[in-house]
Order: C-alpha cells, then sequence, then structure tokens
C-alpha cells in the first residue's frame, strides 16, 4: 500500500487535493468517485533521484521541504506518540493527520508507506533528505538498530527544539537593530532629498557666503538626488558580486576567517557554531552512533569553513587513536571551554554529558553576548541618527541666524 497525491473536483466546481492510501492509481480514483469527486489527476508520492547509481523515490516537485519550525513540531509529536507504545506506522499517520500543512502530510504518509512496505524508519525518511537532514537520519538508524527508538526520537526532538530556539533568539536580537537602521537610513534619506532642498531654496538669492556646515549639507543632499539612485544600484550590484565570489570555497574560508577576527561579531559567529557542533555531537554520541560517523556529521552542521575544517582534521586524529578533546584543542578554533569539558568528558566516561553541559555553557553566553549587543547597538543609533538629526537643524538653522548679513 502506498501514498497517492490527487487534485480532483468536487460537485460545486472546487478544487479538492490531498493524499488517500491505496493499492494502485486506479483504486484511488475509485475511491475519489466514491465521495463524488472527479479526479484530476493522481501521482504516488515518490521521488526518482539518482544518488551514487542507487535511485530513490519522491518527486519533490509537488512537495516542498519541511522548514526547522515544522521539523521540531512533528519531532516532538512522533517522540510522543512512539514513547506512548503507539505503533510506528499508526503513528506516522497520526502526524500526518494533526498537521494542517499540505506538503507535511504528505511527507510522513510517504515516508508511512516506505514503512508499510517493510524497510526501517531511517529509509523512509531517507527518501526526504530535504526535510530530514542527515544528523537526524542517522540518528534514527541508531536507534532502530539499538532498539531504543523512542528514547532517541525524545533526544532528537529535544535536538530540534533546542535549535530552533537557538536560531529563533539569534533572528530576535537582530530584528530591533536592523528595523532601526532601517528606519533612521530611511529618515535621514528623506530630509536629505526632500525636506533640505525646500528649505535651502529659501538661501539661493542670497549673496553672502553660507556657512560651512549648510555648504556640507546642500552638497551632501545634492549628490543624494543626482545620484543616489545609481548608489544604491552599485551598492546592490557589489553586494551581488560579492555573494557570487562566496561560492569560490577559498574566498569563502577567507572571508569566514575574517569574521573570526572581529572583535564581537567573531565571539558571535565561534559561540554560535560551537554550540551547533557540542549539541549535535552529543546527540549522536547518545544515540550510539560511531565517534567518527558523530564527528563526520557534526562537522557538517558548522557554517564557518575554518571551524569546519578544524573539525575535519580532529576527525582523522581521532581515527589514528588521539583524544578527541586534544584533537580539536589542536586547532585553536573551539572555546578552552568545551575542549576541557570534552577531555574530562572522555578521562571520566561521561563524554555526552560533557557535552550536553558544554553546549548550555555557550548557549548561555551566546544569550549574554546577544543581550549586550543589542543592548548597546540600539541606543548607540539612536545616539547616531541624533547627531545626523542634529547637524541638520543646525546647517539649516545656521543661514537663518545670520540672516541679516546674508541680507546685506
Amino acid at each position: 500500500m502506498g501514498a497517492f497525491q490527487y487534485v480532483a473536483v468536487d460537485t460545486a466546481g472546487q478544487e479538492r487535493q490531498g493524499i488517500l492510501e491505496g493499492d494502485s492509481v486506479k483504486q484511488i480514483r475509485q475511491m475519489l468517485r466514491e465521495q463524488s469527486l472527479l479526479p484530476v489527476s493522481v501521482e504516488e508520492v515518490q521521488r526518482k533521484e539518482a544518488v551514487s547509481s542507487q535511485v530513490s523515490r519522491f518527486s519533490s516537485k509537488r512537495t516542498r521541504s519541511m522548514s526547522a519550525h515544522e521539523l521540531a513540531l512533528v519531532t516532538r509529536q512522533l517522540s510522543t506518540l512512539v514513547r506512548a507504545g503507539l505503533p510506528l506506522e499508526e503513528s506516522l499517520l497520526a502526524v500526518s493527520e494533526q498537521t494542517e500543512q499540505a506538503h507535511v502530510r504528505s511527507v510522513f504518509m510517504g515516508v508511512r508507506a516506505k514503512v508499510l512496505e517493510g524497510h526501517p524508519l531511517a529509509d523512509g525518511f531517507g527518501d526526504f533528505p530535504r526535510s530530514f537532514p542527515e544528523i537526524y537520519r542517522a540518528t534514527v538508524a541508531a536507534g532502530e538498530q539499538s532498539g531504543h527508538l523512542d528514547k532517541v526520537l525524545e533526544r532528537l526532538a529535544d535536538y530540534t527544539e533546542a535549535r530552533e530556539q537557538l536560531r529563533s533568539r539569534t533572528i530576535n536580537a537582530m530584528l530591533y537593530p536592523v528595523l532601526l537602521f532601517t528606519v533612521c537610513s530611511g529618515i535621514v534619506m528623506l530630509m536629505l532629498t526632500y525636506v533640505v532642498p525646500k528649505i535651502v531654496k529659501q538661501f539661493d538669492n542670497a549673496k553672502a557666503t553660507l556657512p560651512l556646515m549648510t555648504r556640507i549639507l546642500i552638497a551632501f543632499s545634492d549628490f543624494m538626488r543626482h545620484w543616489g539612485l545609481w548608489l544604491l544600484a552599485a551598492l546592490i550590484i557589489g553586494g551581488m558580486l560579492f555573494a557570487r565570489s562566496l561560492r569560490v570555497e577559498a574566498n569563502r574560508r577567507r572571508f569566514h576567517a575574517f569574521l573570526l577576527r572581529v572583535p564581537l561579531l567573531g565571539r558571535v559567529v565561534r559561540g554560535t557554531n560551537t554550540t551547533r557542533f557540542a549539541r549535535t555531537l552529543a546527540t549522536l554520541t547518545s544515540s550510539a552512533v560511531p565517534v567518527l560517523d558523530a564527528l563526520r556529521i557534526a562537522g557538517e552542521v558548522v557554517n564557518n569553513l575554518p571551524m569546519r575544517e578544524a573539525v575535519q582534521a580532529a576527525a582523522v586524529k581521532v581515527r589514528e587513536g588521539s583524544p578527541i578533546g586534544r584533537s580539536l584543542g589542536a586547532s585553536r578554533q573551539f572555546p578552552p571551554m568545551m575542549i576541557h569539558l570534552i577531555s574530562s568528558g572522555e578521562s571520566s566516561g561521561e563524554l555526552e554529558s560533557m557535552l550536553d553541559r558544554a553546549a548550555t555553557n555557550q548557549e548561555r553566553e551566546m544569550d549574554a553576548v546577544l543581550g549586550a549587543f543589542v543592548g548597546l547597538l540600539g541606543p548607540l543609533m539612536i545616539v547616531v541618527m541624533a547627531a545626523l538629526v542634529l547637524f541638520i537643524v543646525l546647517a539649516m538653522l545656521l543661514p537663518i541666524f545670520q540672516l541679516n548679513e546674508l541680507v546685506k
């Protein structure tokens, strides 16, 4: 029995879409007719993608991938149902029925169809690599092999929720400064291109020399009115060229290394990637994933190239017999606190708990750093905005104060 996506028309002429389970397209069409629906198209939820000479199923043209928030939500639901003793296929069916998102329902119906055919759950997730990353599939596979799928799914639910919370905190922390910068820039540009020219016209007939501040303001206003759009276009083109240059790995590596050297931003980048790496490695090791595989997968979640290469170099040393902590510490890319905790965990046999502690410490530190950054950047931008407005106001008022001299 497989899952089929259908498009049909009801008696009122309205288009209906959904997913049904059946043995064939013919059976699904018959089921639709019994529901007084006219089938327009019926397609099996499969994909055809050649990977390493293997043909895997499901075509992603009709189904988009799940977001991080959706993945965290359905993982928690699946973990709860499996832990409650519900059979796996019924748990997958329940998750698909509870969601209101059609693409999530389609994904889980496709996974359920694979499970009903006798394949492991990890293979079902493997048919949807855009929705379920490699860490997700490797963790589930380890849970199935060890016979502790319920506990592994619970850890995976905690992991996905923690990653989603970290992403949300980072976005929320940057939202206020970005919004404030946009509003301030818009106000200044509006004053320079519309307000200042109308006021400056009052001084056109003055024969006396205008104050220096006023001349600077007029020159800048004229530049923005005549060249502002060209400047904006140049910035957009420059940004596109810069983004294109980052497609080259060597350029991206240099840029990522530069980010790590920026005083405050480098601390945020290093801390965020360290948190992601430690949390991922803790989840994998606690799920009985082999250490070398865990290091490889955890390295993939590190976005910064120098730090990712440090993990890859550490994996080579671990394969040769070196401890994880010493191997990671050799690159000096990760905070010393995490290295010490990993080394302590290896010595005491509590690597999983020490990795969790390292991730928690980094999360707390990032919360403090982002909080301080936002607390400092907001008032700083307000001061800069106030200084610009004060300059504009003084530049327009000084000629008025010298009006008698200008008239002469």
